[in-house]
């Protein structure tokens, strides 16, 4: 006779979605430098200088893609968007500025208390949650961002499986990385971490960067087509960074769910 009230048995597929993607080395490490998320002369001074880059790019990409006018000053009011590994807000903050109405959430809780303070500061209003992919409802925003994360978690295809599992049928996704090859590694990693000090030593595991066709291929099994990639370069006489056709090294993607 069966008991009633024995507890249900969770199977093992759902067992394995509610497991965290985040690797806890890497939440160790980025949340160690929390404080330093905002100091644009600080430990990710390489994203503040890149930004302007990546936003570019997705201001352009997403209003295409919504049919939205680039050039207005909130042109994706009404839409909603997720930030995975949103870090202390520094994609979230001017795409909240440009009408999404932004989720953030980072495996590091001190992150997303930095993020939280300086949204309120800036007078902001971002849901910001400790958590990652795994713990947001499936279908359930416009556009979903993964920007410098993949390189950093232990299962790179599960991880973007449940990132694009967020997104809504026709949604855009978009992602940046560092492309695995030799110029990566003398320029991301000795370069930046070693000789140049732009990171702390030990920031970044050549291994676990990601070339562009295996990016595709987990958002394919995802149902997400990859719809164009861009390249990022950095020029150092004019201390600047650009898009460029040059996938080598650092690259973003955009890609729509069917």
């Amino acid at each position: 006779m069966s008991n009633s009230n024995a507890p249900k048995r969770i199977p093992p597929a759902r067992i394995r979605e509610r497991e965290g993607t985040a690797s806890q080395d890497e939440v160790a490490r980025f949340t160690a430098m929390a404080e330093a998320w905002w100091d644009p002369w600080g430990k990710f001074k390489p994203l503040h200088k890149f930004n302007p880059v990546r936003l570019g790019f997705m201001r352009r990409k997403l209003a295409e893609h919504f049919g939205r006018d680039a050039d207005a000053a909130r042109p994706f009011e009404g839409l909603t968007l997720l930030d995975v590994g949103c870090g202390g807000g520094l994609l979230s903050e001017p795409l909240a500025r440009m009408g999404f109405a932004v989720t953030g959430v980072d495996a590091g809780d001190k992150n997303i208390g930095v993020a939280k303070i300086h949204a309120g500061q800036s007078g902001l209003s971002i849901d910001y949650r400790i958590g990652g992919p795994e713990d947001v409802v499936p279908e359930s925003y416009d556009v979903v961002l993964t920007m410098e994360v993949i390189e950093h978690v232990p299962d790179p295809s599960r991880f973007i499986a449940l990132a694009a599992g967020a997104l809504k049928p026709g949604g855009a996704f978009m992602g940046a990385t560092l492309n695995r090859t030799t110029k990566s590694y003398a320029l991301a990693v000795m370069g930046a971490e070693y000789i140049l000090r732009w990171l702390p030593a030990g920031t970044h595991d050549w291994r676990k960067f990601v070339k562009p066709s295996e990016f595709a291929g987990y958002l394919r099994a995802a149902k997400v087509e990859v719809k164009e990639l861009k390249g990022m370069a950095y020029v150092p006489f004019r201390d600047e960074w650009h898009e460029t056709t040059d996938l080598d090294v650092n690259y973003m993607l955009y890609g729509t769910k069917g």
